[in-house]
């Protein structure tokens, strides 16, 4: 009896948070959510370095949409495109690199996961904000 009711309770758990994370998929726009972090590369006053070349932002921006376009079938969220198109070069395997204008390096991955923790946390403070007391 204690095991089905164990069975029972796991069974509704793994139902509920399923279902929390489809909702959080569901608000989430997967394009629009991968062009603001395209956005942010673009205008960010970092430098980004790919096989120990560095380019300014407008140009990272053009190689990862190209990536991106490339990948477009297997990119079915945010840290997919990270993962595909923000991580590492397909030809040396070489991790991109991100240095700050403070001289901090850090890999472009981190960096853009960050940059997407901050815009879910802003967003869903908004929808929070929107619902209200």
């Amino acid at each position: 009896m204690n095991r089905r009711l164990l069975i029972t309770v796991c069974a509704i758990l793994i139902t509920a948070v399923t279902l929390c994370a489809e909702e959080t998929r569901a608000q989430e726009n997967t394009d629009e959510t991968i062009a603001y972090l395209l956005g942010l590369v673009a205008k960010s006053d970092s430098a980004f370095i790919r096989n120990g070349q560095s380019y300014p932002g407008s140009k990272a921006t053009i190689h990862m949409k190209n990536k991106y376009k490339h990948f477009k079938n297997q990119i079915k969220t945010p840290e997919d495109f990270i993962r595909l198109a923000a991580t590492e070069s397909l030809l040396s395997g070489e991790p991109y690199m991100v240095k700050t204008k403070e001289g901090q390096e850090l890999r472009c991955d981190e960096w853009m996961k960050k940059a997407l923790k901050e815009y879910r946390d802003a967003s869903k403070n908004k929808r929070t904000e929107k619902k209200g007391p």
